[in-house]
């Protein structure tokens, strides 16, 4: 009979057992929803100063017009035929940018040495190449651009300025018979794509055309140094470079 009772009370209790658990269950509490954290979206600002460095190369064409020869003028003026001034230039830039939205707006002025040198045989003067050389470049611009996040495209404009030397030289011997140099001032527009690859690097290629006009340039004798001949010189001159900067001032943000 003891035996009976026992296992009675056992199927008695793994019944009950059973029946508990879901109301166990039901009673614990249910656990907490935690939102996900939102994500950060990167925004490239190119707001700031900036300093940097550009290398490339560049062709200024030159075309020489006589209008006296010797103090006598030169009735009609003389062509003299043109030539390209082709060669490397290397230097450096400074400037500051502010953003608006995606609108990038800036200032900079740029310096690079040059050696853009060329040369034709004087179609006025018998025996005689002109030869001529721009050894420094500067340019003072403005700029707008517009921002696809780290990417920049811009235009630029405004003053320009050349260092320009020149030679007559009599063609058979290669000697300098007279020359001339000027400080030549002109404007300049461009354009550009600029890539930011690290938060205050960025690395563009440039095009920009020098409008240099022509101006009327006179010629001293080597060695004597008197006044032999005077030229009008009609410039206009292209360059591309690379360019690599440096911001600051202007952090990368992130933004919900």
């Amino acid at each position: 009979m003891g035996t009976a009772i026992k296992r009675a009370l056992q199927v008695g209790v793994a019944w009950l057992a059973l029946g508990a658990a879901p109301a166990l269950t039901a009673d614990l509490a249910a656990r907490p929803y935690t939102k996900a954290p939102a994500m950060i979206a990167t925004i490239y600002d190119w707001s700031g100063f900036y300093i940097g460095a550009n290398a490339g190369g560049g062709s200024a064409h030159k075309c020489w017009t006589n209008t006296s020869t010797f103090g006598t003028p030169t009735v009609p003026n003389a062509a003299e035929g043109c030539h390209d001034a082709t060669g490397a230039l290397v230097g450096g830039q400074i400037g500051y940018r502010w953003q608006t939205g995606a609108w990038v707006f800036g200032v900079e002025a740029q310096g690079d040495w040059a050696d853009f040198k060329g040369s034709n045989a004087s179609q006025f003067i018998p025996g005689a190449t002109n030869q001529s050389k721009i050894d420094a470049l500067g340019l003072f611009t403005g700029q707008i651009g517009y921002s696809w996040n780290n990417v920049l495209w811009y235009v630029k404009g405004g003053g320009a300025v050349a260092n320009d030397k020149y030679n007559g030289i009599t063609t058979a011997a290669g000697s300098v018979f007279d020359q001339g140099s000027e400080t030549r001032w002109g404007g300049v527009v461009g354009t550009g794509i600029e890539v930011g690859f690290a938060p205050n690097w960025s690395v563009a290629a440039e095009y920009d055309h020098l409008f240099m006009g022509s101006r009327a340039l006179t010629f001293s004798t080597v060695p004597t140094g008197t006044i032999s001949r005077t030229d009008t010189v009609g410039q206009g001159a292209d360059m591309a470079t690379v360019r690599v900067n440096y911001r600051w001032g202007g952090p990368v943000v992130g933004k919900y």
